[in-house]
């Protein structure tokens, strides 16, 4: 695919926006909630037990220890001031956790600096280039994951499930002539990814794969790592809701956020069988069943709204139980904290 026609592929497709594209035309929106709460910084209160109410900068390792462990993979921290490739390994031999492993930094953003780690020397390759404390965790197997939207309002027995959306790992399928260099070049939703998938890849990516065999390019559903988002939130049902409840009335405190989830069947999963919690995303997650490229961004500006709306009422009620909001001073340092992050694990 030519240049041009990537860029316009970009410039035409909403969902390959920057956020400030998408979000900044509904500041007037934030701030008609900021003067209802009476606080720019009110969403730190949605979830009370978590850093700035899991908006920016909180720990991953911390909210997974909220979690009931039977839900989640195996999890350890590595700090990584005084880590060592061999304590590290030690640490996981004890822990009885093996290779495939996913490594991920502590705190974190949209999938940077996520790595599947095949063996010690990715480890220690990890270890070398990963500037903070990171997790390592067992690898789930589990071939579909889907991201799951809950909210539930301070006082209320129950909450509710407000979107699923169904992640496409990004890959490419052979056809017994095309390298998967090639195979990359020829989708728009690759090819963006492709200064990324040479530095992963290298020289693999001359491999010519044969007809209809997969090749998974990105073993997360991460929309910023290329997965696909699909709307499935009408597949919602009396069954997942319950669990989707029974699970976050256990994490204290929990009201508002989105649960990525790994699953061997859908039906399955909403029952409660084979599955594991990947990551609980706070204040800060979106709704993201609405980069599904069949909606147009003024369905994604009406969900976000819907969204913003739910974090609002359930902030101000727990302010008026006693939690404080994130003062001014505290919010723009923990934006610019997080600014800087990110740039930093982009090099991950």
């Amino acid at each position: 695919m030519s240049s041009f026609k990537l860029k316009w592929h970009k410039l035409t497709h909403w969902e390959y926006w920057p956020l400030w594209a998408v979000y900044y035309p509904l500041f007037p929106v934030w701030l008609f909630f900021s003067l209802k709460a009476r606080s720019f910084f009110f969403f730190n209160t949605a979830n009370p037990l978590m850093k700035n109410g899991g908006m920016a900068m909180e720990s991953k390792k911390e909210i997974y220890d909220m979690i009931p462990e039977e839900y989640i993979p195996k999890t350890v921290l590595i700090e990584k001031e005084s880590v060592t490739i061999d304590s590290v390994e030690k640490l996981l031999s004890e822990m009885n956790l093996q290779y495939p492993l996913i490594a991920k930094p502590d705190i974190g953003m949209k999938a940077f600096g996520v790595d599947k780690i095949k063996s010690k020397s990715d480890l220690e390759s990890y270890i070398n280039r990963t500037p903070e404390d990171f997790l390592i965790q067992e690898f789930i197997a589990y071939p579909d994951e889907v991201g799951i939207f809950y909210v539930r309002v301070p006082g209320e027995e129950k909450g509710k499930i407000t979107g699923i959306v169904a992640k496409e790992f990004l890959s490419v399928t052979g056809d017994d002539r095309s390298s998967i260099l090639q195979l990359i070049k020829q989708n728009p939703r690759s090819h963006l990814q492709l200064k990324a998938l040479v530095k992963k890849f290298g020289n693999k990516l001359d491999t010519v794969l044969k007809d209809g065999e997969e090749f998974i390019l990105v073993p997360y559903g991460s929309h910023t790592r290329g997965a696909k988002f699909i709307d499935r939130s009408n597949r919602n049902n009396k069954d997942l809701e319950n669990l989707i409840d029974g699970i976050c009335t256990q994490i204290p405190e929990f009201y508002y956020g989105r649960l990525d989830v790994l699953y061997a069947d859908f039906d399955g999963l909403s029952k409660g069988n084979d599955f594991k919690i990947i990551e609980i995303n706070g204040a800060g997650g979106e709704a993201t069943h609405i980069y599904d490229p069949k909606h147009s961004l003024f369905f994604a500006w009406k969900e976000i709204f819907k969204h913003w709306n739910y974090l609002c009422k359930i902030s101000i009620i727990n302010h008026k139980r006693g939690y404080p909001y994130l003062s001014f001073k505290d919010g723009r340092a923990m934006l610019k904290a997080n600014s800087l992050l990110e740039e930093q694990l982009k090099l991950v």
